[in-house]
């Protein structure tokens, strides 16, 4: 199929975008397009506008501080992949890029699209959440921060207003103590995940977290991950994942322990936890 007819805006600055999303209700934001466009083609989104933002300076702006590390929001996964971003404080960042989809994919697709989009099965919602990201998000004029786990509101939906546009992605810088783990479930790879697991240890941060991906809504994310931990207030080697206690906090489809599609995410929690012992 092709899309429906539509006009191009390429705006040079973020209050000059925002102006053109806050104009036209039926516009649509675009960046790299590999989410977007099978949809326009598909005739799932049909917009009389596109906003084409990749060529606003600030979303391709990177900054290392001390203790962060920020990314504009149209940083391709191809970046992050290849150590174009000065990420050498977070490493984790290049493996979980070169496990998305595939290389064609990385080069156009963004970090800030793929939160846009808010498809549960989607890498970065995920991964992010666990290592305890913020999105800055702007109307053009002022700029709220908001936690990567309450970006999400459901299925392709967030919390980003309609007036606004999501500018850039705050990360913490881990300690040298710190370990992670991520692990996804798929068919083959490059193929959507079936179930997603990610933990993030850091004990001089005082950060311990897990999070289950690819459910049908937003990610479900454990802030203290003690509790399914057996009381273990880091990812020590001792430490064992109590199976039972994670189960009930499993969307109400995959609630049943046993069931097939709880034990994939289980199983995926459990070999991020095997990965982040192991380091």
């Amino acid at each position: 199929m092709k899309p429906v007819a539509f006009a191009v805006a390429r705006p040079s600055s973020l209050p000059e975008a925002a102006k053109l999303v806050s104009d036209n209700s039926a516009a649509k934001i675009i960046a790299g397009g590999q989410s977007l466009g099978p949809m326009l083609n598909l005739r799932l989104a049909q917009p009389n506008l596109l906003i084409d933002i990749t060529g606003i300076p600030e979303l391709t702006h990177v900054k290392n501080d001390v203790d962060s590390l920020t990314l504009g929001a149209c940083i391709t996964t191809a970046d992050i992949e290849d150590g174009r971003i000065g990420a050498d404080a977070l490493p984790m960042l290049a493996q979980i890029a070169g496990r998305i989809a595939y290389r064609a994919v990385r080069n156009r697709g963004t970090i800030g699209g793929s939160l846009c989009h808010a498809d549960p099965a989607a890498d970065w919602t995920a991964a992010l959440a666990a290592l305890g990201a913020d999105a800055i998000v702007t109307d053009g004029a002022r700029q709220r921060i908001v936690p990567i786990p309450c970006l999400i509101r459901g299925a392709f939906e967030t919390n980003i207003n309609p007036v606004e546009i999501l500018q850039a992605i705050r990360i913490p810088k881990p300690s040298p103590r710190a370990r992670w783990g991520y692990y996804k479930v798929c068919r083959k790879a490059g193929e959507f995940a079936l179930a997603i697991g990610a933990v993030y240890s850091d004990p001089e941060r005082g950060a311990f977290r897990a999070v289950i991906g690819a459910t049908s809504g937003p990610p479900v994310v454990v802030t203290d991950a003690s509790a399914i931990f057996d009381g273990a207030n880091s990812l020590q080697p001792k430490a064992r994942l109590d199976e039972t206690a994670t189960a009930r906090l499993l969307p109400a489809a995959s609630r049943e322990h046993h069931g097939a599609r709880g034990r994939l995410y289980l199983t995926a929690l459990a070999r991020a936890t095997e990965e982040a012992q192991a380091q």
